[in-house]
């Protein structure tokens, strides 16, 4: 259930319609252009909330891996608490809200459930997932192998879940959190 916020701030059900399908597209050079100019319209309208730079994540921010066509933003903002009017803000963007993980984020998707063009995730800055999401994205952008093993994973995870979003994202799961497991130690055998 997508959700819309009245001018209080106070949550209102929006209906909801079909999620869209998982499709992967083979690498677009325009998505990193597509980031900026989302990111500089982004920032403007969400600056009294954020904290530092939108970053650009997700598969379409790691060149040469296909992915679905939708350009995934993660903003860092102070805290949920304090950024809920963001989400208003947000909405006036086109973006669609809803409480996906609400405890970790504020989600977003723009146009449509049904038409995806863009994600956006506020989420509080240097929190775990923050710093997670950053360790994963720059993981697969220094090695090509681990890419091609994600990229791979990716269309085997796609071809069977199609139409299960939740399940196509539980499927990465262990290869994301091996990855993150993988950065970690690597950090600590340099101390």
């Amino acid at each position: 259930m997508y959700i819309t916020l009245d001018s209080t701030g106070n949550a209102m059900a929006a209906p909801s319609s079909e999620e869209a399908r998982i499709e992967l597209v083979a690498y677009a050079s325009e998505w990193p252009e597509l980031f900026a100019r989302e990111k500089a319209v982004l920032e403007l309208v969400l600056k009294p909330w954020l904290a530092a730079e939108a970053e650009h994540i997700g598969s379409t921010a790691v060149v040469g891996m296909s992915a679905k066509p939708i350009i995934d933003i993660m903003a860092p903002v102070y805290d949920l608490e304090s950024s809920r009017l963001a989400i208003h803000a947000a909405q006036a963007l086109h973006y669609c809200y809803y409480p996906y993980k609400p405890e970790q984020m504020h989600w977003f998707c723009k146009p449509s459930p049904a038409k995806r063009t863009h994600h956006l995730h506020l989420i509080p800055w240097h929190s775990r997932l923050w710093l997670e999401r950053l360790a994963f994205r720059d993981a697969l952008r220094k090695s090509a192998t681990l890419a091609g093993q994600y990229e791979l994973l990716k269309h085997e995870l796609a071809a069977r879940f199609a139409r299960d979003r939740d399940t196509y994202t539980e499927g990465k799961s262990a290869f994301i959190s091996t990855v993150l497991m993988a950065q970690a130690a690597a950090v600590q055998s340099t101390d």
